[in-house]
């Protein structure tokens, strides 16, 4: 029994690497028959010694049952489920100890290793480290130049080809020269110099982009600051990057800091060119783009020159090409913006600006149309409810590349299945590397599940690690690094935090270079394909943005009324991630539930930016905590239900139709009650959500409604007036 306990410890030990799976049910064949299932607990990181005594505890409450006539000499492990989602739980799968599949040499490491705890198993043979570094490096990085300095290349040689264009609107790369070069010659005046960052506050546009380049052409970092944050944040992110200059439209510089200059971008403004660009060095900064701390305060990342010419000067996973036409929509403080603004511009391209405003999928829809887009970026939320609604209107576009979360095989499929000539690409990165680390790239239908993230990319080596900094065999889960060109400088005034993230990299020809610790959890697969398996903490991604739920708890702390606060992620209808507080209150506060989270959201409105708002902020009189006294997120309640928490008084439906809108609202933002007076938006909707929801109720009430619709009646009592007046116009015509 002994030895038989051991066996099927050192078995649950590797499925357990190998899954993250803590409940592990097994079955045990010998030659005096079967015994099982076994549920195997593995929770709590114990040594192969103390989950051997696990096993042998349920070994007794489970007597064999049947005989078994296989071969007396051998022992199998039949591996019936674990709690994690994974192909390797199923009952196909069965682990001779003795064999020579993978899995059956990590148990027979694990076995040599009895009073390790399980996350310091050493599971990596000779043959497997030999065979995981040949998959750790992509190719090296062919250009490395400072970006402004290729653009200038290009525009050189086609001065009169359209570099960016906006519905009717046109500039050509002469122009976007010249007029970048005459602000560059402004903020040089201004005091900018290499190193200097300056901010640009000004909406999606053409004009936008020429300033992002002039700033560089200044020999500048910029810092693109979304106009939809609260000037609390704003104000924030400004002093954190030290910003002492500004580039804005004049109508947005009157909530600027007194300690920064604005300077008004004029699109007439004169072609006044420095003669020569500043001296630009390939580990000059680039821009800042800032993600959420856990403390509560967010982190700026300091991007190099060389990691964005690394990214978009010649991709090994993409073919840009002069005729191209690429979409700029993203935010430009998003970090995604890199590709989409930089790599069209680098190849002598055009770059259509997505009209300002918020993004659904009727307006992408047109522009992809109107502007022949052939080579589109979306975020994951956004690619799936594409694909969903409107799959032919990616006719014209030859590569669509998708990110930012999990990809759903379903949707990639029946993309591939409808546009047969298009390639989908599925990037994986953290803003710390520079938009992209790996990329996997499929051109037909594919029965991949999980979709892959692929290989590191031109300039970019990756390392899976276990706790001890080892590398991890194929097949065997550990945390994700990043390493090569696209590695950013650190993090902007906070040595310590880029101390404990970038760390010297153990596997590089270079002295003094660093990899980044990302969090994520990966493997590798035989082939050399990485599988994408979450965070290694509580790290979400909410839309594409990267939010730390411990920055959204130290906001909520922060208030006095608040004792205890816990932030989880869930999924919404749709299948994107949103945030869900719970908070105890402290002391009379918790007399009035409702009133308390209404002012908590207030609050956070004017600190955080919008996609990093909880969807609902749930009070309660007590959280449940563990014996340590902190927060037990395992035993929140699951809220597949949310009490609504906004502002104004409850206002239940008057008509049958205002009844049927409160049902689809319910339905899409699983918050329950809504009244016919609350806001889409203060409920927890956002776009793409709003988009998904016009499609329904376009659908239901065969009506056709505005893209903006939602923006502009924002409450059921308003979006039913108008349904009303739209059905007696069809109903007036069709007589």
């Amino acid at each position: 029994m002994t030895s038989a306990a051991t066996t099927i410890a050192t078995v649950v030990a590797a499925i357990h690497r190998r899954t993250g799976g803590e409940r592990i049910s097994v079955l045990y064949r010998d030659a005096d028959g079967v015994r099982g299932p076994l549920e195997v607990d593995v929770s709590g990181d114990p040594t192969l010694v103390a989950l051997a005594e696990r096993v042998a505890a349920e070994w007794d409450a489970a007597p064999p049952e049947v005989d078994y006539y296989g071969d007396a000499r051998s022992v199998d492990v039949e591996v019936l489920a674990t709690d994690a989602d994974t192909e390797e739980a199923g009952a196909a799968l069965t682990v001779r100890p003795a064999g020579d599949t993978p899995l059956a040499a990590q148990a027979r490491r694990a076995a040599a290793q009895p009073d390790l705890c399980l996350s310091r198993l050493d599971l990596l043979t000779e043959a497997d480290e030999a065979k995981v570094r040949g998959f750790m490096a992509g190719p090296p990085a062919k250009e490395l130049r400072p970006v402004p300095v290729l653009i200038a290349e290009r525009a050189a040689s086609t001065p009169d080809a359209v570099a960016l264009s906006r519905g009717g609107d046109h500039v050509t790369y002469r122009e976007l020269m010249d007029r970048s070069g005459a602000l560059a010659a402004e903020l040089h005046t201004a005091g900018v110099r290499t190193g200097s960052v300056v901010a640009v506050l000004m909406p999606r546009s053409p004009e936008a982009v020429i300033a992002l380049l002039g700033v560089l052409r200044a020999g500048g970092a910029y810092l693109a600051v979304d106009l939809n944050d609260p000037t609390e944040r704003v104000h924030r992110l400004l002093a954190a990057a030290d910003v002492r200059v500004a580039v804005t439209d004049p109508d947005l510089a009157v909530g600027l800091p007194d300690s920064v200059r604005a300077i008004p971008f004029d699109s007439a403004a004169g072609t006044t060119v420095p003669p020569t660009l500043p001296d630009l060095h390939h580990e000059s900064p680039a821009y800042i783009s800032f993600t959420s701390g856990t403390t509560g305060q967010p982190r700026g990342v300091l991007v190099p020159h060389r990691a964005v010419s690394r990214l978009v000067a010649d991709p090994d996973w993409l073919d840009p090409m002069p005729g191209d036409v690429f979409l700029q929509a993203a935010p430009p403080a998003f970090d995604a913006s890199t590709l989409e603004l930089w790599t069209p511009l680098v190849h002598g391209a055009r770059l259509a600006v997505l009209p300002p405003g918020p993004m659904d999928t009727d307006t992408l829809a047109d522009t992809l149309a109107a502007e022949r887009v052939s080579v589109l970026w979306l975020t994951a939320g956004l690619f799936h409810q594409f694909v969903a609604a409107r799959p032919q209107a990616l006719a014209d576009v030859r590569r669509l590349i998708a990110g930012g979360d999990v990809i759903s095989p379903a949707h990639l499929n029946h993309l591939l299945a409808a546009q047969p000539g298009l390639t989908f690409t599925n990037g994986y990165g953290p803003t710390e590397n520079t938009t992209f680390t790996t990329c996997w790239v499929a051109d037909g239908p594919t029965g991949g599940d999980p979709v892959p993230i692929g290989r590191p990319i031109a300039g970019t080596s990756v390392a899976v690690m276990d706790s001890q900094m080892r590398l991890v065999p194929i097949g065997v889960r550990g945390e994700l690094w990043a390493g090569g060109e696209g590695v950013a400088l650190g993090y902007v005034g906070d040595p310590a935090a880029t101390a404990e993230r970038f760390l010297p990299d153990p596997f590089a020809d270079q002295p003094g270079r660093r990899m980044y610790r990302t969090g994520d959890l990966a493997s590798w697969t035989e082939d050399g394909t990485l599988l994408f398996h979450g965070r290694g903490d509580g790290q979400v991604k909410v839309r594409g943005y990267r939010v730390e739920p411990g920055a959204v708890e130290t906001e909520l702390l922060a208030h006095p009324d608040v004792r205890l606060a816990a932030v989880v992620a869930q999924r919404d209808p749709s299948g994107d991630a949103r945030l869900i507080a719970y908070v105890e209150a402290r002391g009379g506060a918790a007399q009035n539930h409702a009133d308390l989270a209404v002012r908590l959201r207030t609050r956070l409105a004017t600190t955080l930016p919008a996609y990093s708002l909880p969807a609902a902020i749930l009070v309660r009189d007590a959280l449940p905590l563990t014996v340590s006294g902190k927060v037990d997120r395992r035993a929140l309640p699951a809220s597949s239900a949310i009490a609504r928490s906004v502002w104004n008084e409850y206002v239940p439906a008057r008509d049958g139709l205002e009844q049927r809108l409160t049902e689809l609202w319910g339905e899409a933002l699983n918050v329950e009650p809504i009244g016919v007076e609350d806001d889409f938006f203060e409920l927890g909707g956002h776009s793409l959500l709003a988009a998904e929801l016009l499609s329904q109720m376009q659908r239901e009430f065969q009506v056709k409604l505005a893209a903006r619709t939602l923006y502009l009646q924002p409450t059921i009592g308003e979006l039913a007036a108008q349904i009303a007046d739209l059905s007696r116009e069809i109903t007036r015509d069709d007589v």
